[in-house]
């Protein structure tokens, strides 16, 4: 695990790395379980051990308490991780006449010197979020972590006590560039014998969960670090590999799914948040926009038991005005909604579409939503969007017949106004007419 750097005079919090979104990228293994707005870290310690953090929201794992500022970050309140692995003490709450006209608080001791108190100044169930945080303090999640790592380091090194090239079973040991490839073939085999080992019944696949959540994170960490593009031509085969990585992550689903219970009144936007950071992978596949119908079944089908109703998807997507993500809700004249990346460009899709109805066979036959589809590598639904988009600029024509609706491009500009039965032999209407 990569090192992460201290903030504060004494090194007391961790710098937390978080989404584009503004979500805290989770650890292997690590869990969200509750999250409060509007939360000051405040030193107790005069002069103070640390500088405060004022106003931000409170996120806590099973592993960390993760503060990240409600407005845009700055030097002085970058978001913020603490390990519950250093609290060595939680003061008990004690209810009194004075705390009734005070903001509710939370006082813990971090490695047994730093007294934390941590104020809520929002709305939110504060006895709910001082209950998980004795209970994840209490399970010590991150003590199973460091044993199955401390197991796999013993592992690997009794491996490696074989010197020169020969290994304990006296087999040649593969080095260089063979023995890398060679490892790398090892572990995906490994890897394909865990799903197929997991899936065998609901039994198997219970007795791997850990293992299937943490396999699904490092799928998730490799596939997001991948450039979206090669340059020149692609490998066949590791592009096959790229779209298997991708169905396997649709299917495994999201780790910690934000939901009521651990959101509370930041539920949609945390939603939103999460949404943002999802829709990455759907939206690749289908060619940088997706219709909210199928976002839906996505994400659902992502979360798994956690279902959020067509009502909260919405509410989640208009939210993205207010935040600075990639994506974006949009709306076309025929009234379909889509989320799209920001980066999508129209003129694009309209340069490829005109490339595709000035062919030679296209200027005869027309093209349908299908035919779009194939070449802007889209639905068809939305490619007809895109058609019917490109009829109101004034690039298309449409023809409505039995066979269906077929786009063909528009020739009217070409035609001269004083001499309608002028036949040119050249431009696209010279084209046209030597394809009939």
């Amino acid at each position: 695990m990569a090192s992460e750097s201290r903030i504060g005079s004494d090194g007391l919090f961790n710098t937390a790395e978080v989404t584009t979104s503004g979500r805290p990228v989770l650890r292997r293994n690590e869990v969200e379980c509750f999250l409060l707005s509007s939360v000051d870290l405040d030193s107790e310690d005069d002069p103070p051990r640390f500088a405060s953090l004022r106003s931000g929201n409170l996120i806590l794992t099973t592993h960390r308490l993760i503060w990240i500022p409600s407005s845009q970050p700055n030097a002085s309140s970058l978001p913020s991780s603490l390990p519950l692995s250093s609290i060595t003490h939680i003061f008990s709450h004690k209810k009194s006449i004075k705390s009734m006209f005070h903001s509710p608080r939370i006082r813990f001791q971090v490695d047994s010197v730093v007294v934390v108190t941590v104020v809520f100044r929002g709305k939110g169930d504060f006895d709910g979020f001082l209950t998980k945080l004795w209970e994840c303090w209490r399970g010590r999640a991150w003590e199973e972590d460091e044993k199955s790592e401390s197991e796999a380091s013993s592992g690997s090194g009794a491996g490696t006590v074989a010197q020169g090239l020969y290994g304990n079973d006296g087999t040649v040991r593969m080095v260089g560039l063979a023995g890398i490839l060679r490892k790398e073939q090892e572990q995906w085999e490994s890897t394909d014998k865990s799903l197929q080992d997991a899936f065998q019944d609901l039994n198997a696949l219970m007795s791997k969960a850990k293992e299937m959540v943490s396999l699904a994170e490092k799928m998730r960490q490799k596939l997001l670090s991948a450039p979206s593009s090669q340059n020149g031509g692609g490998d066949d085969d590791e592009m096959g590999s790229k779209e298997e990585m991708q169905q396997w992550m649709l299917s495994v689903g999201i780790i910690s799914p934000v939901t009521k219970e651990s959101a509370g009144a930041l539920y949609h936007q945390e939603l939103s948040r999460q949404l943002a950071d999802f829709v990455r992978i759907p939206l690749e596949q289908a060619g940088g926009m997706i219709s909210l119908t199928d976002m839906y079944y996505h994400f659902n089908r992502a979360r798994g038991t956690e279902l959020i109703s067509p009502d909260d998807l919405w509410q989640a997507c208009n939210l993205w005005e207010k935040f600075d993500v990639p994506v974006m809700l949009r709306k076309f004249d025929s009234g379909v909604k889509v989320i799209q990346n920001k980066s999508h460009s129209d003129e694009e899709v309209m340069s490829r579409i005109r490339m595709l109805v000035t062919k030679t066979e296209t200027l005869r036959t027309g093209v349908t939503a299908s035919d779009a589809a194939l070449t802007l590598k889209i639905a068809p639904a939305m490619a007809k969007e895109h058609l019917l988009s490109a009829e109101t600029k004034g690039l298309l024509c449409r023809d409505m017949s039995p066979d269906g609706l077929r786009f063909y491009f528009n020739l009217f500009p070409e035609i001269d106004p004083t001499d309608l039965h002028l036949v040119k032999d050249f431009g696209t209407y010279g084209e046209w007419v030597k394809s009939h």
